[in-house]
């Protein structure tokens, strides 16, 4: 056996730890390494050697679970003290003696009876226990510590020596609002040392960047928690970037030969039953009672389309009809989940459904596949694509799921087009692309979405008339290219930390006049700019030059023009150029078309 060997990976993905897998084992082993199933071993265990240090440095705490998230790892656990960001070093540090000590990492089994045995005076154990359905259960030790765990496991601790830990927050049990808050603490591990020193310069500059930061400071947005939490409100600067991104978005949609629609915000409860929203997604939605009906506010748009839909009978000469919206929608996500703009309860997803035969299928999803193209180019995103498939919980018969799943794949795999598979990971509804962007400094969102649907047009009973007359189902695909303003609008603040694109800024040009004989020029150079679509101000407050220069600035606005007596006279422009930290002037006629030009990047 390699002495770098972590694991092995069977044919169906799942991962085997080396003392799992037996002697005759052939499935392909796994190098210790930065790969997706290697790091998911390395931070499993990392993630027990931090309980285990845990435990040495507050000898009452008792832990819950220590599962691989996308940021690393974390685990939630009961202490009587309060631990705080300060003690993490002293936590990492106990890690470090550990890992001296040479433990191996060692997996017995006993059975469940034995388990709630074992753990009877342990309450957080008995409740992960209520959670295993198997009649054996798995226990991972590692000198005086072990844990209940599915695992896999690295061999020993000696693999472990590459790791931060991040942050310290509360979580409830078993994502519970109404139970007991424990302690969590999220950690990141790799296999080699630069790799975490890589992620965690990345981290930094993301924290320079974060978009609840930089739009305070810009004012773009806003919360109140005394109104209620996830639900931003838009200040005038962040109100004029979203009405930007919502003009470059409707423009691209009226020449790719969709309409707009728009459907209401709440309907009867029964639609969401007949959708299967209310069975598959009903803990997400708010629901209210009106004239002795339930009502539920709309989590999606998708029943509204199909309403508008069926409205008049359509034949197979308007297929493929698109529709499309900028659709406020109301999801119940927990309060522990909310952040800034990238997780809320309240937000307008760009959503558009196609309705089509099934033969249009592929067309249509390589036209959707050449509009996310030319808007992540726009931002300059990279982005690739995950084929997500049939979850647990579904609607729908699997041949149904088979052909939907199928369809997408054929529409990539004939152009060439590289994909990833998610198991399980579809909509209740069916199977999907996700677009996941890559954003300036190497993180991945998960945005955009592709969905197949042959279920809801079974379930609305929508029909077309078909070629021979007969009576047929559409297809629907569902689609969202930004995924909703709110999160995209968040990443895009972090992509460019506040630096918008010219097509794109709040406010594309600050005038500055010297003194109070210059503010009439200025004032005019404004309604001139007003005219011509571009957003700009007059900084003619009673502070100094340089102070209106310094406050010009710091909103991070594309253009500071200075105006003084020569400008006025010669009917000019002074220019601080920030997006090219550059100052030169030009004349009048030489500024209007230099924006305008840089107005026009802003189409797709």
């Amino acid at each position: 056996m390699s002495e770098n060997l972590i694991g092995y990976i069977d044919d169906q993905g799942s991962i085997i730890d080396t003392q799992s897998a037996g002697e005759n084992c052939t499935a392909a082993p796994i190098e210790f390494d930065n790969s997706e199933k290697s790091l998911e071993i390395i931070r499993h265990s990392t993630a027990h050697l931090m309980a285990q240090a845990i435990k040495e440095l507050y000898p009452d705490a008792q832990f819950f679970v220590g599962p691989v998230v996308d940021e690393g790892f974390y685990y939630d656990f009961r202490v009587n003290e309060k631990i705080g960001e300060e003690d993490l070093k002293t936590i990492e540090k106990k890690m470090k003696e550990l890992i001296k000590k040479k433990y191996k990492i060692e997996k017995y089994e006993i059975s469940k009876e034995e388990a709630l045995k074992k753990f009877a005076n342990d309450d957080l154990k008995l409740a992960v226990l209520s959670r295993i359905p198997d009649e054996m259960v798995s226990i991972y030790k590692q000198g005086e510590f072990e844990d209940l765990c599915r695992g896999p496991h690295v061999p020993a601790l000696r693999f472990l020596h590459n790791f931060k830990l991040t942050r310290v927050a509360g979580a409830y049990l078993g994502g519970d609002e109404n139970a007991e808050m424990l302690t969590r603490i999220y950690g990141i591990a790799f296999a080699d040392k630069e790799s975490l020193k890589n992620y965690l310069t990345m981290m930094a500059e993301a924290k320079k960047r974060d978009h609840r930061k930089i739009g305070a400071e810009m004012e773009l947005f806003m919360f109140n928690e005394e109104s209620g939490a996830g639900l931003p409100f838009w200040m005038p600067q962040g109100a004029k970037l979203r009405y930007k991104l919502e003009q470059i978005l409707h423009k691209a949609h009226l020449v790719r030969g969709y309409e707009p629609v728009r459907g209401p915000e709440i309907l009867k409860a029964d639609m969401w039953r007949t959708s299967g929203h209310y069975a598959c997604y009903g803990e997400n939605m708010y629901l209210t009672e009106i004239d002795g009906h339930e009502y539920g506010i709309k989590p999606m748009n998708c029943i509204g389309h199909i309403q508008i839909f069926k409205q008049t009978q359509k034949s197979y000469r308007d297929l493929p009809l698109r529709y499309y919206e900028y659709g406020v929608v109301h999801r119940h996500e927990k309060s522990g989940v909310l952040h800034g703009l990238l997780r809320v309860r309240e937000f307008t997803q760009d959503d558009a459904h196609i309705f089509c035969a099934p033969e249009q299928i592929a067309s249509e999803v390589l036209e959707v596949v050449e509009f996310v193209d030319a808007v992540m180019k726009l931002f300059n995103f990279e982005y690739t694509m995950e084929i997500s498939t049939k979850p647990e919980k579904a609607i729908g018969e699997d041949a149904v799921w088979e052909i939907a799943t199928q369809g997408l794949k054929d529409a990539l795999e004939e152009n060439s087009l590289p994909y990833t598979i998610d198991e399980g990971g579809g909509a209740f509804y069916g199977p999907k692309i996700d677009i996941k962007i890559t954003d300036a400094i190497g993180r991945k969102w998960q945005c955009g979405t592709i969905q197949v649907d042959f279920n809801l047009p079974e379930r609305f009973e929508v029909e077309y008339v078909a070629e021979d007359n007969s009576r047929k189902r559409p297809v629907m695909i569902h689609r969202a290219i930004l995924g909703s303003f709110e999160r995209f609008i968040g990443i895009l603040t972090e992509h460019y930390a506040g630096e918008f694109p010219f097509f794109l800024a709040p406010t594309q040009v600050i005038f500055v006049p010297i003194s109070e004989s210059h503010a009439d020029y200025a004032y005019a150079l404004k309604k001139k700019l007003t005219l011509e679509g571009i957003d700009s101000e007059v900084s003619d407050k009673n502070d100094s030059l340089n102070k209106r220069i310094r406050t010009a600035e710091k909103q991070r606005v594309p253009y500071v023009v200075i105006i003084g007596d020569e400008e006025v006279q010669n009917h000019s422009v002074a220019i601080r150029n920030r997006r090219v930290r550059e100052q030169y002037n030009l004349t009048q006629d030489e500024f209007m078309v230099e924006l305008t030009k840089q107005l026009q990047e802003g189409k797709i």
